[in-house]
């Protein structure tokens, strides 16, 4: 008995295919309850019995008409050979509709078993099943499931390994479609059959003259059926003459429905009158023309409220976590001792990835509120909502969902377009994709928003600022289909599936997934990319300085820092402890702390004037030394670099250290706040480390740090969004065009908003 089997799992967008399939193999691939999740066929392995089964998860899918690329791609898969059975899944809710595409499978001939899934929503909604007379009907054997709850595929493992175990003596349906219609289709499958065409030899000629009689793309276009195409018009002149048909294309169509009608009424039936479904109750008001659009935005906005809420005290212990583990190895590595890997170490590597890892809070919560809105169907509710609003802007509700997925990496969202059936609306689409707030500036957001905007205005900020990328994105949209893509507009039609509720399971899969691959990517891209700026931003060493730093310091020392008896007056206070008393005798100064503690009590004026001249030696130390740290950083690769470009963004009110920044994260977006981490860390004068917020308060204004923000979220995307741009359209000068002229718009848009905000005085003063 053969022990290895190829199974083929196929069926509608949201018929509950991809929880099968995670329930057979145990994968890990998320779960979405929206058209478009799999766009490329996936497979796994498992074992049932002593079997071992490789499942191939083709995309949800309609029909085989191939009008889309993933009907392409599941025509594509089933012409090869070594296919054992196809699995095909059917949601049970909406059984006529979903059986449309098993008329289709039949036609392959290729052993089938039905899987009949959500079978507890179909009870729910008052289906009664004849499953004996369907197997029937079909010529194959049906198994009713609950894919999305533990224990609800047991039948369907049963019924798969006596399947397989039989599948010699397996039957195969012959679906009839009337006298004319079956004639036609055998004086095309003769001459099929006469061509003796070696390559498609397993698959029967009458799935073709179907396939040719519907002038289906993907049959018509094989130039090994060239030969019987003059036939094919001429059985389809035939049937317009009989039948008084209009259109090839759409009469298998009818004929199938037809075919189904009667199947169904012959074998459904209701057990009780059809009420109204609380989902239909739900979207009452959920898609309601006065009330769904708010309700998104608000829906929208308390997701973002959620991740900064949850994440923020998470993101305190990390930073302080990565700040403490800095200074530990500063403390146990002698500096005299290979001080260059010292420093790569602390501030290349702690410095730049810890910067990143800072922020997995807000991935991992961000995601998981994305899950839920996804797993418990309202996505597909946010695209009807929003289609009448895109079609306004030249798109339709499907570009919704790469749209909405491109809130988490762009590079997903661009190839989930391949849903998009009108190839003008995907290019579009995929033009505008970089603009949506992908989760690699999440933590740019994250580090610039607490660090100059108050609580109450955190969350505000962020859904203004993936606001305002999604409205750029759909002007973007409008231009472009109105110039470039123009043409006239497409129906759209959407399946609203049932709300459900989000499986804990799936949701913290998801959430697990995302901040895998985003530790992921800070341990590869953003470690290799951290060493590199390092490195960019240590050498060449400046040797000599336009002051001698050494001399102005020991000349403030001489003049200004404390005396011993300067500070027994100090300590006669009795307000310090005795640390800060070693401390002080050793720096020679004081700490703000220190003069916070002093300045509680009342002081003599000599205490006053001791307390005066510390701070003055204290700034002028800090001065000098921030003035010769200035100076090596501005000789090394990065300074050099900065410093030429300085000129150009300086306008839009970045220094040399923003530009740099910016420009390492065109290899991820998350090496913005990498770069500017290892800046400031190297830009550090003492041995403690400091937070790269407080480094950003004390060097950049509200009005900036927002300009940051905007230049990051409309500028070039990183080097693999590109890279996907290229594959999916097929041609280098789209993203080089994509590139050049988001740069211009972020330039342009932020040169604008820093020059108003900086004459009318919004947001320019330190904090």
């Amino acid at each position: 008995m053969k022990k290895y089997f190829t199974v083929a799992l196929a069926g509608n967008p949201n018929c509950g295919k991809t929880s099968i399939f995670n329930a057979l193999t145990g994968s890990r691939q998320h779960v979405g309850n929206y058209p478009g999740v799999t766009v490329e066929s996936k497979s796994g392995k498992f074992m049932l019995n002593d079997m071992e089964i490789k499942l191939i998860d083709l995309p949800g899918v309609y029909s085989l008409s191939s009008s889309s690329p993933e009907e392409d791609v599941v025509f594509q898969e089933l012409m090869k050979k070594g296919i054992d059975l196809i699995l095909n899944v059917v949601d049970s809710t909406i059984p006529q509709r979903s059986l449309y595409l098993t008329t289709q499978l039949a036609e392959l001939h290729i052993p089938m078993m039905l899987v009949f899934n959500m079978s507890d929503d179909a009870e729910h909604k008052g289906l009664k099943f004849n499953i004996p007379k369907l197997e029937h009907y079909f010529g194959c054997p049906i198994v009713q499931t609950i894919g999305n709850k533990s224990g609800g595929v047991q039948k369907l493992l049963a019924t798969l390994a006596k399947t397989l175990e039989t599948l010699d003596s397996h039957g195969v349906p012959m679906l009839t479609y009337g006298a004319d219609i079956d004639d036609a289709i055998n004086a095309i499958a003769d001459k099929i059959d006469a061509l003796n065409i070696e390559k498609y030899q397993h698959i029967p000629a009458r799935f073709f003259a179907i396939k040719l009689l519907e002038h289906d793309t993907s049959a018509m276009r094989l130039d090994e059926f060239k030969p019987v195409h003059d036939e094919v018009e001429k059985q389809i002149q035939h049937l317009k003459a009989k039948h008084a048909i209009n259109q090839a294309t759409t009469f298998m169509a009818d004929r199938r429905y037809a075919m189904l009608s009667g199947a169904c009424r012959d074998s459904i039936s209701f057990t009780r009158e059809r009420r109204q479904e609380i989902s239909d109750k739900i979207d009452m008001v959920m898609t309601n023309k006065y009330f769904g659009l708010p309700l998104f935005f608000l829906i929208i906005y308390l997701t973002f409220w959620f991740t900064f809420v949850l994440a923020d005290p998470l993101m305190g212990y990390i930073e302080s976590g990565f700040g403490m583990l800095s200074d530990f190895v500063k403390s146990m590595w002698p500096e005299s001792n290979m001080p260059y890997l010292r420093s790569l170490l602390t501030d290349g590597v702690i410095g730049g990835v810890g910067g990143v890892l800072v922020f997995l809070p807000n991935i991992l919560f961000l995601f998981f509120a994305i899950a839920i809105l996804e797993d418990s169907g309202y996505m597909a509710r946010a695209a009807f909502v929003m289609d009448g609003i895109m079609r306004r802007f030249g798109l339709q509700g499907r570009s919704f969902v790469p749209l909405i997925l491109g809130f988490g990496c762009t590079v997903p969202a661009i190839m989930a377009t391949r849903c998009i059936e009108s190839e003008r609306d995907r290019t579009t689409t995929i033009m505008v994709l970089p603009l949506m707030s992908c989760g690699a500036r999440l933590p740019i957001y994250a580090l610039i928003i607490p660090a100059f905007f108050a609580d109450n205005y955190q969350a505000f900020m962020m859904w203004l600022i993936y606001l305002i990328g999604v409205i750029v994105a759909l002007i973007a949209a409008r231009i472009m289909k109105s110039t470039i893509f123009s043409g006239e507009g497409e129906v759209y039609l959407m399946e609203l599936p049932p709300y459900r509720m989000p499986t804990i399971k799936s949701l913290l899969l998801h959430m697990w997934d995302r901040g895998k691959m985003y530790v992921h990517k800070a341990g590869t891209i953003i470690l290799a990319t951290s060493i590199i700026l390092y490195i960019c931003n240590t050498w060449p060493e400046k040797e000599v300085f336009s002051k001698d730093y050494d001399a102005a310091i020991a000349q403030a020392e001489s003049d200004l820092a404390l005396t011993d008896s300067q500070i027994y007056l100090l300590e006669t206070a009795g307000v310090l402890e005795q640390d800060s008393i070693a401390e002080i005798k050793k720096s020679r100064t004081l700490s703000e702390e220190d003069v916070a503690k002093l300045e509680e009590n009342e002081l003599s004026d000599i205490q006053k004037r001791i307390i005066a001249s510390a701070q003055e030696y204290g700034d002028t130390v800090t001065k000098l030394e921030n003035e010769r740290q200035a100076e090596m950083m501005e000789y090394t690769i990065s300074g050099r670099v900065g410093q030429a470009l300085a000129p150009i963004f300086k306008p839009i009110g970045f220094d040399w250290k923003l530009t740099t920044a910016s420009i390492g994260a065109l290899a991820a977006k998350e090496v913005f706040v990498s770069q500017l981490g290892i800046l400031y860390a190297e830009g550090e004068t003492n041995e403690e480390s400091v937070p790269l917020r407080q480094h950003l308060r004390e060097n950049y204004t509200p009005l900036q740090g927002f300009c940051i923000m905007l230049f990051c979220l409309l500028s070039i995307p990183c080097l693999a969004t590109l890279a996907i741009i290229k594959r999916e359209l097929n041609s280098w000068k789209m993203p080089l065009i994509e590139a050049g002229g988001l740069f211009i718009l972020a330039y342009i848009t932020t040169l604008i908003v820093y020059q108003i905000g900086s004459l009318l005085q919004i947001g320019t003063k330190m904090l």
